[in-house]
């Protein structure tokens, strides 16, 4: 049986900075009033379990379009254009340390829009720590990628990335994200996440950053099924086999209701025992009413 050895750990709840081109305005009822940009958007957050601070009238009068779910089907449905806005926009997002980036946003019939702000703060980590990777230039896999905004910042930092999603349109987008970025280089993968992790493992492939942020369901390209709680303990145990063991870095990001970062912990700990410079914990959104929306938990650690 494996001994676990405790790990010398940091505890934290990351909430991202001053953002320019976002603010998250109120949340309740099952609901989020955010500001992309010029554009106000109220969407469904089932985390959102309390009251609105503000009045019905005030997110109406406020918000751009409003996204009405499908009664059958909470996780689809469709868009009400409350105001004149693109279906297409941009933003911006820089940091302090140099990092400056530009995402490409849109309407989809899945509520999402290309980007979830909570996860500027592991862009930022990202950066900061690619940018003083100790050796030759770091080669990166993000897998779950979606529109890449992590897989950008680890551009922007120098690093060599490659990019996996199953789904094409999506890799599309994130090439977008990456040209409007003024960047290039990045390897595009549509795949199977799992088959491709033990297939470079067959070959004997290493990286020094992975980066996860796998979904609580999902489909791959050909049909695969994901089930987050039944396959990744078995996805972490394949990573360990293509992380280089002497300079490394691994990010884990879950969003499930039923998750704590303390499973996450125990997860990192059971695959690959006592790591260096681990954190954990919870990531989250401040509005502007003064409520903390909780986002999902990480764990993340490096050698350097």
């Amino acid at each position: 049986m494996p001994i676990f050895v405790p790990m010398n750990e940091t505890i934290l709840s990351l909430c991202p900075g001053p953002w320019k081109d976002y603010e998250l305005i109120d949340t309740g009822g099952f609901e989020k009033l955010e500001r992309f940009g010029k554009f106000i958007l109220s969407r469904p957050e089932p985390q959102a379990i309390w009251d609105k601070s503000l009045p019905e009238s005030e997110w109406r009068k406020l918000a751009h379009a409003h996204f009405a779910k499908e009664k059958n089907n909470p996780e689809k449905g469709q868009w009400q254009q409350l105001k004149s806005m693109p279906h297409n926009w941009q933003i911006g997002y820089e940091n302090t340390d140099g990092l400056k980036i530009t995402l490409n946003l849109a309407q989809t019939s899945f509520k999402h829009i290309g980007l979830f702000p909570e996860q500027a703060v592991n862009w930022d980590y990202l950066y900061r720590k690619l940018k003083a990777f100790p050796g030759p230039t770091p080669k990166v896999l993000n897998l779950f990628g979606y529109t890449g905004a992590a897989s950008i910042a680890a551009r922007a930092a120098g690093a060599e990335v490659s990019h996996l999603d199953s789904v094409k349109q999506v890799v599309t987008w994130t090439k977008h994200n990456m040209e409007s970025s003024h960047l290039d280089g990045i390897r595009w993968i549509v795949d199977d996440a799992m088959k491709f992790i033990k297939r470079e493992a067959r070959r004997g492939n290493r990286y020094q950053a992975i980066i996860l942020d796998p979904p609580a369901y999902g489909r791959g390209p050909e049909g695969e099924k994901w089930i987050l709680e039944e396959q990744i303990n078995d996805m972490l145990k394949t990573c360990k086999e293509i992380l280089d063991p002497k300079n490394h870095l691994l990010l884990l990001n879950m969003y499930s209701l039923s998750f704590s970062s303390i499973i996450a912990a125990n997860l990192i700990q059971s695959n690959f025992g006592s790591v260096k410079n681990a954190e954990h914990g919870e990531l989250y959104l401040q509005e502007k009413q003064g409520k903390k929306l909780p986002l999902g938990i990480f764990f993340r650690f490096s050698s350097f």
